[in-house]
């Protein structure tokens, strides 16, 4: 059931003041960080046909608002954060785990908490499939609920968890804080024939990458901010082998690949490329701890790339978006901006509310 109460409005109405005391103001003008753009990458190129963002916190999907537990489960959002942050100092890559999972999951029905479950009845769940094979973190989501659930039972969803522990992650590793609306509703079922088709892979063309997130509704700008995820958490070797040993069937590393880097991927992952140690996605040399920035797109730009579908952001139109995040402290600002207000959007993608949805006493089963 969906709460509203007379506060809810003006909660929702501080969304865009608090995006804005950030440092992550969310107006519909255009970003002053566009003069950065070179006259000849301006959006008469091969872009989006846009300097600003199409979407804005002020359209609020149905279903959500800010502050959905005050009254049902008043300390819900802070012992998801405790939790969270007690799970992160225990195992650091706890926060990459958690994004991932929130990104898997919104890119198939939205934001529901589909990817969590189990297999019902014997059907392949969404875990099943190839993209989602390489996820962690189910163990901590289920820490997380659990105490959730001794608090206040049969309340707060598994969606709304996910969403939660995403933004918190983020800030944990150093990230941007940006305001998480709540009241999302779990799925019933998983979609297992449908991660194939919607998540690309960690070896996607530029074109399937950049489809696969318009066909989400996300522009370059926003795909291109959204990627800096990765400049958090580990990739196995399977994902890139083929880049640093032979590329393509030629026998030869990728040509975009830096000769040091390719060196360093190869450290980590032996001989054959069948390494066990995964590599830090940090885009420094092995051993440094680094957070969430925009140090990932200045290492783009030094042919440091670890995965394809990372080092073709620089290829085609997209390059103007990685230069300018890259631009040093202006560059960081904006990226910490729009990567924001993209993540607030990749949080409102269909959520669940009303019938069928329902609230999980364990994220992993109906």
């Amino acid at each position: 059931m969906v709460r509203h109460d007379s506060a809810s409005g003006l909660r929702f109405a501080a969304v865009s003041l608090i995006l804005c005391t950030a440092n992550v103001c969310t107006g519909a003008g255009l970003s002053s960080y566009a003069l950065l753009l070179d006259d000849d990458e301006d959006d008469g190129g091969g872009g989006d046909g846009s300097s600003s963002f199409s979407f804005t916190p002020q359209m609020q999907p149905r279903g959500l608002v800010f502050g959905f537990y005050d009254e049902t489960c008043p300390d819900a959002e802070a012992i998801v954060a405790s939790t969270v942050r007690e799970l992160y100092l225990a195992d650091p890559n706890a926060a990459a785990a958690f994004v991932r999972l929130f990104f898997h999951d919104c890119f198939i029905h939205g934001c529901d908490a589909s990817v969590l479950l189990d297999r019902i009845n014997g059907e392949k769940s969404e875990r099943d499939a190839a993209p989602n094979q390489s996820l962690r973190g189910f163990g901590a989501v289920e820490k997380v609920k659990a105490r959730l659930e001794a608090a206040c039972p049969k309340t707060v969803s598994c969606a709304d968890i996910l969403a939660l522990a995403a933004r918190d992650s983020l800030v944990l590793v150093g990230g941007p804080s940006y305001p998480v609306l709540t009241g999302r509703l779990d799925s019933a079922r998983g979609f297992y024939d449908e991660v194939g088709a919607r998540i690309p892979s960690p070896n996607a063309t530029y074109a399937v990458t950049l489809d696969a997130f318009a066909r989400r509704g996300f522009t370059e700008r926003e795909t291109v901010a959204l990627l800096g995820a990765h400049s958090i958490g580990k990739v196995q070797c399977r994902f890139f082998k083929d880049r640093i040993y032979s590329f393509a069937g030629t026998g030869e590393p990728d040509d975009s690949i830096d000769a040091d880097m390719v060196e360093e991927m190869r450290a980590v992952c032996g001989g054959d490329g069948d390494g066990a140690a995964p590599m830090e996605m940090g885009y420094y040399r092995q051993g440094r701890e680094v957070g969430f920035g925009a140090h990932y797109y200045a290492k783009l730009l030094g042919g440091r790339g670890i995965l394809r579908s990372d080092q073709q952001l620089t290829a085609g139109s997209t390059v103007r978006w990685v230069r300018v995040y890259a631009s040093g402290a202006h560059g960081e600002e904006m990226f910490r901006e729009d990567f924001s207000r993209a993540m607030v959007k990749l949080a409102a993608l269909e959520p669940l509310s009303g019938s069928p949805g329902l609230v999980r006493v364990r994220c992993s089963k109906p």
